[in-house]
C-alpha cells in the first residue's frame, strides 16, 4: 500500500512512520558581513518574524554574528563544537526513480557528514526504487502530486501541509520530475535545491532529464560537462545556481559513459552542499547570488 500523509486523513487512508509533534517554534537571523546576509528562516513562517531582532553595525564582523529570539534558545539540540550549536536539520527528498542521490545524501546523513536527516520522502510514483529503499529505511513516504494513476496523492496544499507536520527545513529534488508548484515555492523560499546533469544554463529546461540531457551533450560535441545544483523557482532549471563541478567529455564516450561519470560527482557534491545548507553556509550577495561559505575560513567561499 502506498505511505502517503496529510492533515485532513480520510478514514480509509493509513500513513507510515507519522510525524512527530511540533517543536517551539524557531526562527533564526544570521548577519554576515556588508552585503553578504543569510536568512535561516523556519519555513513554517515565508518571511521573518517581526519580533526577529537585526542588529545594524558600520564595523566589519569578524564572522557570522547570531542573533535569536527568545524561542531559539529552548529549539536549540544536537550542540557540537564543530556547528556551533545549531541543531540538526530536517530534509524532505523528492525523487521519482532510483533516487541514488538520496540514497548518498542519506546514507551521508547517517555517517555524520551531514549535520541534518532525511525525515521524509516525496515521489511521484510511489513504487520507484527510491520510495522503496525509504520505506526500507524507516523513512516515511508522501505521493505527490494526485494523478490517475496515483489516486491516494496528495495536492499542493496538502503537500505543503504535510511538510510543516514533518518540521522541514530544506527541501532536496533529486531527480523529481514534476515541476513544483507554486504554492511549496512560495512556502520554502530559498529552501529548494535541486541537481541538473549538466552546466547550466546549457542542455536544461523542459524536456532535459536524464539520459536525454547526455545524448543532448554528446551530439554537440561539447568538451565538458558536470552537475549544476541550483536553487528551485516556479521554472524548469532557471533558479539561482549554487554550485557545480566540471566533469570531461572524452572523444570515444557513449551517453552511459558520460552519464556514469557525472553521476559521481553529483553523489560528492550535492551531499557537500547538503552540509553547507545544514550548517548555515549558504550567503546571498546583494545581487541576488548565492555562494557556500568554507567551513575552515568563513571569509572565502566555495
Amino acid at each position: 500500500m502506498k505511505s502517503f500523509c496529510s492533515n485532513a486523513l480520510k478514514p480509509n487512508h493509513s500513513i507510515q512512520n507519522p510525524p512527530r509533534s511540533f517543536l517551539s517554534s524557531t526562527n533564526r537571523c544570521l548577519l554576515q558581513r556588508p552585503n553578504w546576509v543569510s536568512f535561516a528562516n523556519n519555513p513554517r513562517c515565508a518571511f521573518p518574524r517581526s519580533d526577529c531582532v537585526y542588529r545594524a553595525t558600520s564595523e566589519p564582523l569578524t564572522g557570522v554574528e547570531r542573533v535569536r529570539d527568545d524561542d531559539d534558545a529552548v529549539a536549540v539540540a544536537d550542540v557540537g563544537s564543530e556547528t556551533g550549536g545549531l541543531r540538526r536539520k530536517k530534509l524532505a527528498a523528492f525523487v521519482s526513480g532510483g533516487g541514488s542521490n538520496f540514497r548518498a545524501i542519506h546514507e551521508a546523513c547517517l555517517a555524520g557528514l551531514v549535520h541534518g536527516d532525511v525525515a521524509v520522502l516525496v515521489t511521484n510514483k510511489g513504487g520507484c526504487g527510491g520510495a522503496a529503499y525509504a520505506r526500507e529505511s524507516g523513512i516515511p513516504v508522501i505521493v505527490f502530486p494526485r494523478t490517475k494513476d496515483e489516486p491516494d496523492g496528495l495536492f499542493a496544499s496538502d503537500l505543503v501541509a504535510a511538510l510543516r507536520d514533518y518540521e522541514i527545513d530544506f527541501i532536496l529534488l533529486a531527480g523529481y520530475l514534476k515541476l513544483i508548484p507554486t504554492e511549496l515555492i512560495r512556502a520554502y523560499p530559498r529552501h529548494i535545491l535541486n541537481i541538473h546533469p549538466s552546466l547550466l544554463p546549457a542542455f536544461g529546461g523542459k524536456g532535459y532529464y536524464g539520459m536525454k540531457v547526455h545524448n543532448a551533450i554528446i551530439a554537440s560535441g561539447a568538451r565538458f560537462s558536470g552537475p549544476t545544483i541550483h536553487f528551485v523557482d516556479e521554472h524548469y532549471d532557471t533558479g539561482r545556481i549554487l554550485a557545480q563541478r566540471v566533469v570531461p567529455v572524452l572523444a570515444t564516450d557513449t551517453a552511459e559513459d558520460l552519464a556514469a561519470r557525472v553521476l559521481t560527482e553529483e553523489h560528492r557534491v550535492y551531499v557537500e552542499v547538503t552540509n553547507a545548507l545544514c550548517e548555515e553556509r549558504i550567503v546571498w550577495r546583494e545581487d541576488g547570488v548565492p555562494l557556500i561559505q568554507s567551513k575552515g575560513n568563513p571569509g572565502q567561499y566555495e
